[in-house]
């Protein structure tokens, strides 16, 4: 299965981003209200300059205390992004995910950020692939 086919079967396609100058008080407040884990950091909308997720900000909060709460989310992001395309393999994407030990990818096409895949979605979409492929070889077996 490729990435494209996991992005047109999110309920959600929306990527949100935010700039670098939002605090993670209010990076914070965004993913709480939308109930979302990650936010992608971008100067103009399209071309991404870091990623932000739960887990740094808890990560900043248990290191730096309440205070950091109105530094930059620029400050903590990762800016080293690993990302895919649309045409890359569900495998291969779950493959950098388990070995980076992160959760969201950002999916480019031409440096433009055009979605955002979870663990969970790559998850999901190998378990149909699976189910449906264990439903063709029973029904060879069965001679159907």
């Amino acid at each position: 299965m490729l990435v494209s086919h996991i992005l047109k079967s999110k309920a959600d396609e929306t990527v949100v981003t935010v700039m670098p100058s939002t605090t993670i008080a209010q990076a914070a407040y965004m993913l709480s209200e939308r109930r979302i884990g990650t936010l992608i950091v971008s100067r103009d909308g399209l071309a991404p300059d870091g990623i932000l997720s739960e887990r740094d900000i808890v990560r900043e909060l248990g290191r730096s205390g309440a205070a950091s709460l109105a530094e930059p989310v620029s400050s903590i992001m990762t800016a080293k992004l690993v990302t895919c395309s649309r045409d890359m393999r569900a495998d291969m994407v779950l493959e950098q995910m388990t070995e980076g030990r992160f959760r969201h990818m950002p999916v480019l096409e031409d440096g433009v950020l055009v979605g955002l895949i979870s663990l969970g979605d790559v998850v999901k979409a190998r378990l149909m692939e699976l189910a449906m492929e264990k439903d063709a070889l029973e029904g060879m077996i069965r001679g159907h």
